[in-house]
């Protein structure tokens, strides 16, 4: 088969100025000898052709013939082709032909023998002198192209020519291919004899050919930016090349992702690959074939040697030949499509085979168990003894590297063919733990063998631990407790574990952290990391905030390294900084770890703490990022996969979206259906107060009160009824403000300032400012302005810009409208510097209304701006609607809210405003703002 390769001719000048030189001393009585050798695809056929281009015009006679594996066994097959693929002078040519016919035609070509009898050497003998007789008229150029595929007979007719060649007109230039070694050694030997013999080799382009290549297909600037990348996967080969430009072409654009100076690689490359080997041969096919199912640069040559029944050396040679044609780097198929279209020349049963045969042959040798593990997994099922053991070891190197799936697949594998009923226990509790961090769905689907082990006494402590934690996950609380018993009684004993022991004490401290009442160890100081942390938790939902539990958690923080071990216990540490109001170490250990599982790319782990995260910023005033980490965490692992956790981001969701005074979104939200287990955990009781304050804010005052009573209830049982962990007091003191029970309200907020301390902490801020509701006076503007300070203190912007605005309404009911102004336009700039548009303009609002008089009659902007500060947040937004024209069922929709909440709002709006109806409301009243929030 022609090499069909495009080849600069700069390229190969220096080879065809060799091969000219042949022929110029043929053309004077010096006949000679050349030999084009080199790899499958690097041009060899395109360079004897440009020789016979120079050899026509020069007015010489060219013989031409070609192998081919098919006809390899057709004797004489390529001496028939001479004369019918002649270029010769019109006076030489019937002469030439008559011969020939005579000699070979149809019905010579019978009689021709292997080895040669008396009749067929008088047959070569004939047309040995007819063509010295052509060259005593004109210079003959003798092409035999792939003399390594030529049959026996043509290949001893060329023999026997050579020594007549001396002091003939006859250039004979043959081409071989390197690959293949197929070509007769006598043969060589006599062509080496010959005193003008050359041996050309062509090697692949070098760097600067392929880019002159790629800028005569591509262009200039596809050559500049794809040059370097398109020879390190061809290696300079020709028919490779072209197989990339090819691929470019038929790509057109560069696809999306896919980087500017990365070539597309795609079917005209696996193609390609697959004829060169073909090409080569079946020898060299099968040897690609034990190449590519071993995938290794740096395979011993023993190992495929043994597969293919060879000698090292025969296949180590060949390989060199094959790096030399550019398909290996090393003893591996330099492209991932290359070895996956070599992979496919195999059917299904034999690719089986041969991964099974290399399995079974690296074991033999010794070899590590993740170099084994591919192929049992390709080859499976293999059902050995060793087997098990082997797979058991490569998960858990594969883990040790971060390698989740093929860790999942390995410890899979080895379930299907283990038989000892302990070790499928052991081996179904890894899987279990291994496919959780990649979805936690994934695990469930082995719970039921799990906890059967453990009530059988089949599953170790360790392992019964890792699947308390998982049954909690997925809210089978009583389950969970049964696996920690039995864990507790396998340590107990004079023969205790200290090991165990710490695992099943870490467990339980870790347990009653979500699922209270809450278990603080005597010690939060010192012991395994993991204890102290889920202690420092432990102690600030019980306590509250205090500077040993923050130490506790850090240290804790910095004894830990991230792992399947220790996952969630660091998001204890964190979250306990975060309840403890240390929210700039929380968010600097927290992104710190998030980084970590997003380099590790462990999807568990990165949504757990991109959730911690959200809430974090939250706590900061930035409820954009939290809605935005949020989504993240849920984007990462699906809703159905989060369990009983799935109250964390959802809860932070609702926060955010009711902070941004989207309440829509808050809705959508809270519609999300979730697994009733949750509310017997502490992320449950996130979503009772995130719902309530929605409430609140959408004039659903009855219903919050609901589910800050619930909350309440769930935080006395459980022993943490801690402002840190849910302010219920004060979302619930808002809801009784809204239905003007202002004594029940004044008693929630002066009893959480109680349990806030007097520490500058988000809480003792939130508190001051619902407490200044409850208020008259100097007393309220102090408590605001104490409120004010305390936010900024505690770094959350966003609330200290409601309390900002709250404590300017008051300065304007005391007349101080200037003072007043000012507070309101620095609050609008801390509310939009948050993302808190909706409540920036309103606040914007409200300024621009305290400006100079010169408004339209109606009375003045001050005017209108006190009649504002009588309302509450969710009035005025339903009478910024109603100003709007919008009717009454309209604004329910708006605000998702009912029609009856809409007309309760009106009424106590007429009532504070003093008109009648809709059409005596001030038109200047905006967009609403935000009263206390999160409160």
């Amino acid at each position: 088969m022609p090499d069909e390769a495009v080849v600069p001719p700069a390229e190969r000048a220096r080879q065809l100025d060799e091969l000219t030189a042949v022929l110029d001393d043929a053309a004077r009585g010096r006949g000679g000898v050349a030999v084009v050798s080199g790899g499958v695809g690097c041009g060899r056929t395109e360079l004897v052709e440009a020789l016979r281009s120079v050899a026509v015009r020069s007015g010489c006679a060219v013989l031409r013939a070609a192998g081919s594996r098919p006809e390899r066994d057709a004797q004489g097959g390529v001496l028939g082709q001479l004369a019918p693929y002649a270029d010769l002078p019109e006076d030489r040519g019937d002469a030439l032909a008559l011969e020939h016919a005579r000699l070979l035609g149809p019905g010579a070509g019978g009689s021709l023998r292997w080895p040669p009898d008396r009749a067929t050497g008088g047959v070569l003998h004939d047309l040995t002198a007819g063509l010295l007789r052509l060259a005593e008229q004109v210079p003959v150029l003798l092409c035999i192209d792939d003399l390594d595929l030529a049959d026996s007979l043509s290949l001893h007719w060329i023999g026997r020519l050579v020594p007549h060649l001396r002091s003939a007109r006859v250039a004979l230039v043959a081409t071989e291919c390197t690959t293949t070694r197929t070509a007769h050694p006598q043969l060589h030997a006599e062509l080496r004899r010959h005193p003008r013999y050359r041996r050309v080799v062509l090697e692949g382009l070098g760097p600067g050919g392929v880019a002159t290549v790629l800028a005569g297909a591509l262009g200039g600037e596809a050559a500049r930016a794809l040059a370097a990348a398109c020879h390190r996967i061809t290696s300079g080969n020709p028919l490779l090349l072209q197989a990339l430009v090819t691929d470019q072409g038929l790509a057109g654009s560069t696809p999306e992702g896919t980087p500017a100076a990365c070539p597309v690689v795609a079917e005209a490359y696996a193609d390609a690959v697959l004829s060169l080997l073909h090409r080569g041969g079946p020898t060299v096919l099968a040897l690609a074939q034990v190449l590519a199912v071993f995938d290794e640069v740096d395979t011993h040559p023993g190992l495929p040697a043994r597969l293919l029944g060879e000698q090292p050396d025969a296949v180590a040679e060949r390989c060199r030949d094959l790096a030399a044609a550019g398909l290996l780097e090393g003893t591996r198929l330099r492209h991932p499509v290359g070895r996956a279209a070599v992979l496919r020349s195999l059917s299904t049963p034999a690719r089986r085979a041969l991964h099974r045969r290399a399995a079974e042959l690296l074991h033999t040798k010794g070899a590590e168990a993740s170099r084994i593990a591919p192929h049992l997994l390709a080859a499976a099922p293999v059902d050995e003894p060793w087997v098990t053991a082997v797979l058991k070891e490569a998960a858990q190197r594969y883990l040790a590297a971060d390698r989740l799936r093929d860790a999942r697949d390995c410890l899979g594998a080895a379930l299907s063919v283990c038989r000892d009923e302990g070790e499928r226990a052991i081996l179904q509790a890894g899987l279990a733990a291994t496919a959780r961090l990649l979805d936690p769905v994934l695990g469930t689907r082995h719970i039921a063998e799990l906890a059967a082990a453990l009530r059988e006494g089949l599953l170790p402590g360790r392992h019964a631990l890792a699947l308390a934690r998982h049954l909690l996950w997925h809210g089978r609380f009583d389950e969970a407790d049964t696996a920690v018993q039995r864990a507790r009684e396998q340590v107990s004993g004079p023969y205790t574990d200290p090991t165990v022991d710490t695992e099943v004490r870490a467990t339980r401290t870790l347990l009653a952290t979500i699922r209270p009442p809450v278990l603080v160890p005597a010690a939060s100081t010192g012991g395994d990391p993991r204890i102290r942390a889920a202690a420092a938790l432990s102690e600030v939902l019980a306590r509250g905030p205090s500077a040993p539990a923050v130490a506790a958690a850090e240290a804790a923080l910095r004894g830990m390294r991230l792992g399947r071990n220790t996952s969630e216990w660091i998001v204890c540490a964190v979250a306990a900084l975060m309840y403890a109001d240390q929210t700039d170490a929380a968010d600097r250990w927290c992104r710190h770890w998030l980084t970590e599982a997003r380099t590790r790319k462990v999807p568990l782990w990165e949504a757990e703490f991109a959730s911690l995260l959200a809430g974090i910023r939250r706590r900061q005033g930035d409820p954009v990022a939290a809605r935005g980490l949020a989504e993240a965490a849920l984007a990462q692992v699906p809703v159905e996969s989060w369990g009983v956790t799935l109250g964390r981001p959802l809860a932070h969701l609702v926060e955010a979206a009711t902070d941004l005074g989207d309440h829509l979104a808050a809705a959508e939200h809270l519609a999300v259906p979730v697994p009733d287990a949750m509310f017997e955990t502490r992320f449950g009781l996130q979503v009772l107060h995130a719902r309530g304050r929605h409430l609140v804010e959408t004039g659903r005052a009855d219903e919050a009160l609901d589910d800050f009573t619930a909350c309440a209830d769930l935080v006395r049982r459980w022993g943490c009824d801690q402002p840190a962990l849910v302010p219920w007091r004060s979302g619930a003191a808002l809801a009784h403000l809204a239905w003007g029970d202002t004594t029940t309200a004044r008693a929630l907020a002066q009893e959480q300032l109680a349990l806030a301390g007097p520490l500058p902490t988000r809480t003792r801020g939130l508190t001051l400012r619902v407490l200044a509701v409850t208020g008259y006076g100097a007393e309220r503007i102090a408590l605001l302005t104490e409120a004010v300070a305390v936010l900024r203190a505690a770094g959350d912007p966003l609330q200290a810009a409601g309390a900002l605005a709250d404590l300017a309404r008051d300065h304007l009911r005391e007349g101080r409208t200037g003072r007043a102004r000012r507070g309101l336009a620095t609050a609008a700039g801390l509310a939009g510097r948050c993302g808190a548009r909706p409540l920036a303009a309103a606040l914007a609002a409200e300024a621009d209304a305290l400006a100079p008089p010169g408004g339209r009659p109606g009375g003045g902007r001050a005017d209108r701006a006190a009649a504002l500060g009588l309302l509450s947040a969710a009035e005025r937004r339903v009478v910024a609607l109603a100003v709007g024209g919008r009717t009454n069922k309209e604004i329910a929709q708006c605000l998702s809210i009912t029609v009856s909440t809409v007309e309760q709002h009106l009424t106590r709006i007429f009532r504070k405003l003093g008109v009648r109806a809709r059409r005596d409301l001030p038109s200047a009243i905006g967009p609403s703002a935000g009263t206390p929030a999160e409160r």
